[in-house]
C-alpha cells in the first residue's frame, strides 16, 4: 500500500509539471487572443465588439461576415524601408478611424490568409497600445463560413471616429541593429526565429536561427492548434516561456502569425523584427547561414511576406 502511494505522489507531480507547460520558465495568461469562430460570432452578437475583416479590399467586396468593416494590409504598412513594414501612428489613426474604432473598442478580426493579416493587424493594435481587447478568429474566412455565419457582398462603411493611438511600445519591435548585436554577443535566453518555409531557410538565413515554418501553428483546415499544442512544438526546439523570442520571415506578415499563437499560449517576450529577411539579405555586408542540407541550393521565394 505505501508502495503504491508512494507512485500515485509522483504521477500526480508529473501530471501537474505537464498541465503546467512543464517546470522551467512560467507562461503568462493564456487562451486570450484566439478564440474559436463560434466563440467570435457569440460576441458579435452581442454587439460590444467590432468585426473587422482584414482581407484585401477587393476579397472584402467579394464576401464577408455582415456588419464587418475592412481594415487591409495596405492601410496598416508602408513600402519604406522594406515592404510591409510598420506604418505610422497617423496611418493606423486614418485607418482606425475609418473603420469607426475608438481606442476602447473591442475588435474581433479574421482574414482570409492563414491567420497571417489578422496576426498582423492584431500585432499592430498592441503596438500602438490599443485599450480595448483584441481577438483573432481561428481560421478566419472560412472558419466562420463553416459555423454557417451570414457572408454578404458589397461595400461597407462605418462611422467615421477619431481614434487616437496610444504610445508605441518600442519593445514589440526589433531593428537589424538588435539582430547583429545578437550574432557578436549572443544571449542564452533570447532565441531568433525564422518562421518561413523550409525552402526559403535552406537558401540562407540569419545565423543562429531556429527554424520552425508557421504552417506548423495551424491544423490543416487553417485553425491555429490550441495552446498546449503550440508550447509543446516551441519547446521541442528549445524555446522557453522565459526567452525572448525575435521572430522574422521574408516581410514580417507570417511573423506576425507565430507572435499571435505564442502569445496565445502565455509567451510575452515577443518582438518582430520588422524590417525581416528582405532588409537583412539585401545588405550584403550582414552574414548568411546557408544549412548544410543535401543539394542545397540558393531559392528565392517572391510570393510570400
Amino acid at each position: 500500500m505505501k508502495k503504491r502511494l508512494i507512485i500515485l505522489s509522483v504521477l500526480s507531480v508529473l501530471l501537474i509539471l505537464l498541465s503546467s507547460g512543464c517546470g522551467n520558465g512560467k507562461y503568462e495568461e493564456s487562451g486570450t487572443l484566439i478564440i474559436d469562430a463560434d466563440d467570435a460570432l457569440k460576441l458579435a452578437a452581442g454587439g460590444d465588439w467590432t468585426v473587422i475583416d482584414a482581407q484585401k479590399k477587393t476579397s472584402f467586396e467579394k464576401e464577408h461576415l455582415e456588419g464587418a468593416v475592412n481594415i487591409e494590409r495596405a492601410q496598416i504598412t508602408v513600402s519604406k524601408p522594406v515592404a510591409n513594414s510598420l506604418a505610422p501612428a497617423l496611418d493606423i489613426e486614418a485607418a482606425a478611424s475609418a473603420a469607426g474604432l475608438t481606442a476602447d473598442s473591442n475588435v474581433i478580426i479574421y482574414d482570409d490568409n492563414s491567420n497571417m493579416d489578422s496576426g498582423r493587424l492584431a500585432w499592430t493594435l498592441m503596438f500602438y497600445s490599443h485599450k480595448g481587447q483584441v481577438k483573432i478568429v481561428s481560421g478566419g474566412l472560412a472558419a466562420l463560413k463553416a459555423e454557417r455565419a451570414s457572408i454578404v457582398s458589397g461595400r461597407a462603411t462605418a462611422a467615421k471616429t477619431s481614434y487616437k493611438a496610444g504610445s508605441a511600445i518600442e519593445t514589440l519591435l526589433a531593428d537589424k541593429a538588435e539582430l547583429v548585436k545578437q550574432i557578436d554577443n549572443p544571449e542564452a535566453d533570447v532565441v531568433i526565429l525564422d518562421v518561413r518555409t523550409d525552402e526559403e531557410y535552406n537558401a540562407g538565413t540569419i545565423p543562429g536561427s531556429i527554424h520552425i515554418d508557421y504552417v506548423q501553428n495551424n491544423f490543416k483546415d487553417g485553425t491555429y492548434k490550441p495552446v498546449q499544442h503550440i508550447r509543446i512544438l516551441y519547446k521541442d526546439a528549445g524555446i522557453m516561456p522565459e526567452d525572448t523570442i525575435i521572430m522574422y520571415c521574408k516581410t514580417s506578415i507570417r511573423a506576425a502569425e507565430t507572435y499571435a499563437a505564442l502569445y496565445n499560449a502565455g509567451y510575452r517576450n515577443l518582438k518582430i523584427y520588422d524590417g525581416a529577411w528582405l532588409e537583412w539579405s539585401s545588405d550584403k555586408s550582414l552574414p548568411v547561414y546557408i544549412p548544410e542540407v543535401p543539394g542545397n541550393v540558393r531559392i528565392e521565394v517572391q510570393d510570400a511576406s
